[in-house]
């Protein structure tokens, strides 16, 4: 959707997706704005709680089962597990997705991993294919006025145009953008230090694991340190993925991350989204 100022100020049902890398500030706007009225549709809950909920929990117990206490209590359905996910704390989907490298240290092959991934990315289509659902639910049951779509930083990875149409079509994008040295090498440290689940477009993954084995003198995934390669890979990643989220940013506005930093109530974001419009104006 794209605005004047003033359509933007009489837009009486706002509905907003944020757009950017993973720590950029989405889900902390996100939290904030729902703090004043709006329902925050977080994409990476859906995925975590509907559309990969059944595969994490199969993953759980089969590694339950190789536990004999465990295996005969799960047997004789005198125990259950199921999945605690937040909004806040993605833990499970992120231990499903894993990450690329020796089992020995907690790696997953790469077989494995690749069959990881598919499913992690078709979910996240499932989970943008339903936020015109959520809008209406969002306004018809719950009565939210406002809604804000807080998407995973892999949207700009799934190569499924019609995601971006129909968000396009259904929501105001706002691409928060990260413009300096510093501010990108703080993000990649956070990253780092706090990950939150990675999807590799294939042909990137393939590309990137063939540099790396070949720095390193290994012969295959499986000999690699999980954790070393996500550090080695994530720069890399972040970087291949600004041209593609300027691209998709061509059809809403964008913000950079220091002023996202400066928000601090609604009025704050108003002001800062009729900003971004009027620069494009």
């Amino acid at each position: 959707m794209k605005f004047t100022v003033g359509e933007f100020r009489n837009w009486k049902q706002k509905k907003v997706t944020l757009l950017g890398m993973s720590g950029v500030g989405k889900t902390y706007l996100s939290a904030l704005l729902r703090r004043y009225g709006w329902y925050h549709y977080s994409g990476d809950y859906r995925i975590g709680t509907r559309y990969l909920d059944e595969s994490i929990l199969d993953l759980i117990k089969e590694q339950a089962m190789q536990v004999p206490f465990l295996s005969e209590l799960l047997r004789n359905d005198w125990i259950y597990i199921r999945n605690n996910i937040k909004v806040s704390d993605l833990g499970p989907v992120l231990s499903f997705v894993g990450k690329l490298g020796d089992p020995e240290f907690g790696g997953v092959p790469l077989e494995d991993f690749q069959r990881r991934q598919a499913l992690y990315r078709d979910a996240e289509i499932a989970a943008m294919y339903d936020v015109p659902c959520f809008i209406d639910k969002a306004q018809k049951i719950y009565g939210y006025d406002h809604f804000v779509n807080d998407v995973g930083g892999s949207l700009c990875e799934l190569d499924e145009p019609g995601v971006i149409d129909l968000l396009v079509e259904h929501t105001l994008m706002l691409y928060i953008q990260v413009t300096d040295a510093d501010e990108e090498q703080k993000l990649i440290a956070r990253a780092q230090s706090d990950p939150k689940p990675l999807y590799y477009r294939p042909e990137f993954l393939v590309e990137q694991l063939k540099v790396y084995l070949d720095d390193n003198g290994l012969g295959y995934a499986a000999q690699m340190d999980p954790n070393a390669f996500t550090r080695w890979v994530f720069p890399r990643l972040f970087r291949s993925r600004i041209p593609r989220y300027e691209k998709i940013a061509e059809q809403g506005y964008t913000v950079t991350s220091r002023e996202v930093a400066q928000v601090r109530d609604e009025a704050d974001f108003l002001a800062l989204l009729e900003k971004a419009i009027a620069r494009t104006a």
